[in-house]
C-alpha cells in the first residue's frame, strides 16, 4: 500500500509568517501538489511565563513567542473548507480539555460536514499547565480522563439521534444534535501523543495514532518505534480489537538537499536517502507521513513542500 502524505502548517497560522493569505496559499498548494491532507496544532493563549516543560525539547523551553499571533486551528479549518475542494483538514493536535464539549462537537460536526466530509480529529491532551489556567480551566491534573470522556461525548453527539451521556465531568439528554457529521460513523479520531497513556487511548478510543518523531528527547527513530508500534497492537488486542483497527500516521521535519551530511541524519539528504528512511518506517505499519517543513520563511517552506511532493513522494507511491 502506498504511503499517504500530509504537510503539517502550522508557522503558516503562528509566528510571524501567520495570516490567511499564507493558510489560503499554502494549503492550497498542498491540495495541487496531491498531499493528503494539511495540519494545524491548537493554542488558545500563550501564556507569557512557562513552567511547563514542552514535550519536545531536551530542556522543556517553550518554542512559543506570545507577541506573535497564533490562529485558532477550528477557525482556520473552516476557513479552509471554503477555499479548498479535496485535501483532507486536520489538528496536529486539538487540545481537547481547552473547549467545552457539546459545543466543540457542534464545531467539529459542522466542519466535517460544510467541507464534504474532510475531517480528521487529532486529539490531544495538553502539556502547559499555565494555559490551562489563563482558560480558567481547573482540570489541568485531570487532562488525560477528561480527554476520554469528552471523545466518548463527541462520538454519543455524533452517532446518536437521541444522545445521552453520564460521565464524571459533563452530562447529556434530551436535545438534538444536528447536524451529524457526514463521515460515518463519524470523523476519524487520530491520537497524538507517545507514552503508555497515549497509546491506551488510541487502543480504547482512537481511529488513528499519530505521534511527532525527530524531536528529542523522545525521537522514534525506527527502533523505538517498532517498539511502541508492538505496544500499541498489544493494547489493541486487550481492547478486543484487531491490530490494523487503526491508521499509524507519523510526523517528522523532512530536509532535502543535494549532498548529505556524513554522519546523515533520520529523513535529511537526497530524495532517494529520505525514501530510504521513510520505507523502514513504512515497514513498520506507518501508513500516513506527515511532513514539518522546515525555516520560518515563507518562500524556504515553499521550496521544501514542492520539492517532497515532487522527488520523495513518487518514490513511494
Amino acid at each position: 500500500m502506498a504511503m499517504a502524505f500530509g504537510c503539517v502548517l502550522s508557522q503558516t497560522a503562528f509566528g510571524q509568517t501567520a495570516g490567511p493569505e499564507a493558510v489560503r496559499t499554502r494549503a492550497k498548494r498542498a491540495e495541487m501538489l496531491g498531499f493528503h491532507a494539511v495540519w494545524f496544532a491548537d493554542h488558545i493563549v500563550l501564556p507569557r511565563h512557562v513552567s511547563s516543560p514542552y514535550p519536545y525539547d531536551v530542556g522543556g523551553a517553550s518554542p512559543f513567542d506570545p507577541t506573535q499571533p497564533f490562529y485558532e486551528p477550528l477557525s482556520v479549518l473552516n476557513f479552509l473548507a471554503g477555499c479548498t475542494e479535496r485535501i483532507r483538514l486536520g489538528m496536529h493536535v486539538l487540545i481537547i480539555p481547552y473547549r467545552e464539549p457539546v459545543y466543540t462537537a457542534k464545531v467539529l460536526a459542522t466542519l466535517d460536514a460544510l467541507s464534504g466530509g474532510r475531517l480528521i480529529v487529532g486529539a490531544g491532551t495538553g502539556w502547559m499547565a499555565e494555559e490551562f489556567a489563563a482558560l480558567g480551566l481547573t482540570n489541568f491534573a485531570e487532562r488525560g480522563t477528561v480527554t476520554n470522556e469528552y471523545l466518548l461525548l463527541f462520538k454519543e453527539l455524533w452517532t446518536k439521534d437521541d444522545p445521552v451521556f453520564r460521565g464524571k465531568h459533563v452530562q447529556v439528554s434530551g436535545i438534538g444534535f444536528q447536524p451529524k457529521p457526514v463521515q460515518r460513523p463519524h470523523p476519524p479520531i487520530w491520537i497524538g501523543g507517545h507514552s503508555t497513556p497515549a497509546l491506551r487511548r488510541v487502543a480504547l478510543l482512537g481511529d488513528g495514532w499519530t505521534p511527532i518523531g525527530l524531536r528529542p528527547p523522545s525521537l522514534l527513530q525506527p527502533a523505538e518505534m517498532a517498539q511502541k508500534v508492538s505496544r500499541l497492537k498489544k493494547l489493541l488486542r486487550e481492547a478486543n480489537r484487531s491490530e490494523d483497527a487503526v491508521t499509524i500516521s507519523f510526523s517528522a521535519p523532512v530536509v532535502v538537499t543535494k549532498t548529505a551530511a556524513s554522519p546523515r541524519a533520520l529523513l535529511q539528504g537526497g530524495p532517494e536517502d529520505i525514501a530510504t528512511d521513510l520505507r523502514r518506517y513504512q515497514a513498520l505499519g506507518v501508513q500516513n507521513f506527515n511532513i514539518y517543513l522546515p525555516g520560518p520563511d515563507i518562500s524556504v517552506q515553499a521550496e521544501a513542500m514542492d520539492q517532497s511532493a515532487r522527488e520523495v513522494v513518487p518514490l513511494l507511491s
